[in-house]
């Protein structure tokens, strides 16, 4: 699996300094929070493959905040507890709290690495293969998608779009998240998302009555259906 977004909930600088190192090597793109809180915003506002959750925080307890983010994110993702924590109770507590896996600090990096892997591949094999939002239905195996009944003739980047997107709502997704997810740590110099969002606007809107892909200012884009303001 290539091209994974992570999340390190982390106070640890030198700690996330090594992860983001080694994981750029990796290709993978890491966000970093210092504090639950605001790993919790980050959690809830951007789609993640995996989250790495540090049980202590200097602001709230790591259980805390892997239990505020399994009930508030949209798409809720793995969580690999790192802790210092060994014992078994301190385990049984963090996945009864949501955690999807335990790895206890020192770690070896690329052990950790092959951890986010199988997680973030589980997570995909549990997902649906098709997606309903509304008169919008997209199927993930056949990368196709109908609205009203009637074929969208996208292109490859246009689907990956309209994925991204219809698995993140009713979020918005970040200019920035939507690129990675389209070409991940190679984006093309121009600014092609623009050309490919006026494409999926003319395929997706252009010939149905109620427009569905919205631009959120200074923030990126979201699927709406219709009736909602």
């Amino acid at each position: 699996m290539s091209k994974l977004t992570l999340l390190l909930i982390e106070d640890n600088v030198t700690i996330a300094r090594q992860l983001a190192e080694f994981f750029q090597g990796h290709g993978w793109q890491l966000d970093y929070a210092a504090n639950g809180a605001l790993g919790i915003e980050l959690a809830t506002n951007n789609i993640y493959d995996v989250i790495l959750l540090d049980l202590n925080l200097p602001d709230i307890d790591g259980l805390k905040v892997c239990s505020a983010i399994k009930q508030q994110a949209s798409i809720t993702p793995p969580v690999l507890m790192l802790t210092a924590r060994d014992a078994f109770e301190d385990k049984a507590r963090g996945f009864g709290e949501g955690a999807d896996d335990y790895v206890t600090k020192p770690f070896e990096f690329r052990e950790l690495a092959l951890r986010c892997q199988a997680l973030a591949r589980r997570q995909q094999l549990h997902q649906s293969q098709t997606l309903t939002l509304g008169d919008l239905v997209i199927s993930q195996n056949e990368r196709t998608a109908k609205r009203q009944g009637q074929l969208l003739k996208l292109t490859h980047i246009g689907f990956n779009i309209l994925l991204t997107l219809a698995q993140a709502y009713p979020q918005a997704v970040s200019r920035s998240n939507l690129i990675y997810k389209v070409w991940g740590n190679e984006p093309p110099d121009s600014d092609a998302l623009r050309s490919h969002i006026y494409t999926l606007r003319n395929v997706l809107d252009k010939p149905f009555d109620k427009p569905m892909l919205t631009t959120i200012t200074n923030v990126g884009f979201k699927l709406e259906l219709a009736g909602e303001d």
